[in-house]
């Protein structure tokens, strides 16, 4: 009796549709190309036509601020479908890729301020397309994947980009080892554009799902405000709106401050920044087992906590305090990926849990478009902060006051802001963050670590 019950459960228990591992590939060599010109590589080829950091932080915001034409794109998702969508914009983006490799080889007849212009031109249109696009991509994983499932399949997503970013970083580092010239970063950036266009292969293999049912209606009767408004959802895009203002521009202005404060080479900075996609991968392990149990809630909580103490050390460094020891800068950094991870699936998560099967399409798209351009502007803002006290270092508290000492205090405080907006949110069946990190410390065989723990 117990046998066939077991039995009978394992048959009942959901599963992951056939054709979903084209999801994780897609994923993989998507990363092998996204994080070229959207990371670590493309500030470091921007530094080296002479950006400055209000430059580089438009550069860091330009994808995630075009994630606003979303909104008069999700109207046409239910004419056009979900697959048919999303690829579309993905093969115009590989197209920019491809032209955005022969940028360092004009050095021949343009200068280091066209070439920034051009490259800006090109960044722009291929953040555009991508912008676009994903609108789609949201509605189509939520409809495809079980609601049991959810936390697991994008624990495993994270888990593939991060050991795939993690990849790219290496032969990135390999590619622009030594003294950087024009025609390494144009090789790098022909690969970003082979990767992406295998990833199309992978992408067209997902299997597509029907478009549901709405009424017709125009753009201009989407009730756009109340949706915003519903009281579950508001919660959630005002935790989103302060997380992107804190983590926003973080990972560009640890690049621009390893390279200005410390002298290291492009190589061995995008080999530290490689450590980030492992502490991404390390969170499948984390929670892939416990997600869809615990809920969002307490990750998020306790993510924010993290990023709290991540950042404080950022400022010791900043400030002078402690040396930037390579030990030092590869744990921060590897927190600063595992963390990232975290919140990113469980904003995800959340987003799939409270957002209503009608006009689903438009809500994903308000929530992509408020957390993406807060992520946009975030970074912009930042870059011209750091440009406006850069002439200013005054010692206070023991800590030197620079203008990248500054940038992580504040990105600290706005961590402390979301984490009280987070404790906010509504989600009926979520643990408490007490009940987290006390299965996570105590009850779970990651309880290994504690005996590192000195002892008295």
């Amino acid at each position: 009796m117990t046998s066939a019950t077991t039995q009978t459960d394992a048959a009942q228990a959901p599963t992951f549709p056939p054709g979903l591992n084209n999801a994780f590939r897609f994923s993989a060599f998507n990363a092998l190309s996204f994080q070229v010109v959207l990371a670590s590589p493309m500030i470091l080829y921007a530094k080296s036509l002479g950006a400055s950091a209000t430059i580089l932080g438009i550069i860091a915001g330009m994808m995630p601020l075009l994630v606003i034409f979303q909104i008069p794109a999700a109207s046409h998702i239910n004419r056009i479908g979900y697959r048919r969508f999303v690829v579309g914009g993905w093969s115009i983006r590989v197209l920019f890729i491809f032209a955005m490799a022969l940028v360092p080889l004009t050095g021949g007849f343009l200068d280091l301020r066209n070439r920034l212009a051009l490259l800006l031109a090109l960044l722009f249109c291929f953040n555009l397309s991508r912008g676009i696009s994903s609108c789609a991509w949201l509605p189509w994983i939520t409809q495809l994947v079980p609601e049991a499932l959810r936390g697991k399949y994008l624990a495993r997503d994270a888990a593939v980009q991060n050991l795939a970013s993690f990849v790219t970083f290496l032969i990135a580092a390999a590619t622009l080892s030594g003294e950087s010239r024009p025609w390494q970063f144009a090789v790098l950036f022909a690969f970003s554009a082979a990767m992406g266009a295998v990833s199309l292969s992978f992408l067209k293999r997902i299997p597509d799902v029907l478009v549901p049912t709405e009424p017709r209606q125009s753009t201009l009767s989407v009730p756009w405000l109340a949706m915003a408004g519903h009281p579950p959802f508001k919660k959630l895009l005002l935790a989103v709106l302060a997380w992107s203002v804190a983590y926003g521009g973080v990972s560009t202005f640890t690049v621009a401050f390893l390279k200005v404060h410390t002298g290291m080479s492009e190589g061995k900075i995008l080999l530290i920044s490689s450590l980030a996609f492992l502490g991404g991968v390390s969170s499948l392990a984390l929670m892939a087992h416990r997600f869809d149990r615990v809920g969002s809630k307490p990750v998020l909580g306790a993510a924010c906590v993290g990023w709290l103490l991540v950042l404080m050390g950022w400022v010791l460094l900043a400030g002078g305090v402690i040396p930037a020891r390579l030990t030092v800068v590869l744990a921060l950094t590897f927190f600063m990926g595992l963390l990232a991870a975290l919140a990113n699936m469980a904003n995800n998560r959340l987003a799939m849990a409270i957002v209503p099967a009608m006009g689903r399409n438009h809500f994903f798209a308000i929530f992509s478009v408020v957390s993406n351009v807060t992520l946009g502007l975030a970074p912009i803002a930042w870059g011209v902060l750091i440009d406006a006290v850069s002439q200013y270092a005054p010692r206070w508290l023991g800590l030197q006051w620079n203008h990248y000492t500054v940038f992580f205090a504040l990105a600290a405080a706005a961590f402390a802001v979301t984490f009280f907006l987070v404790r906010r949110l509504d989600e009926p069946k979520a643990a408490s963050l007490e009940a987290l990190l006390r299965e996570i410390l105590i009850q779970s065989p990651q309880k290994f670590w504690l005996r590192f723990w000195p002892r008295g």
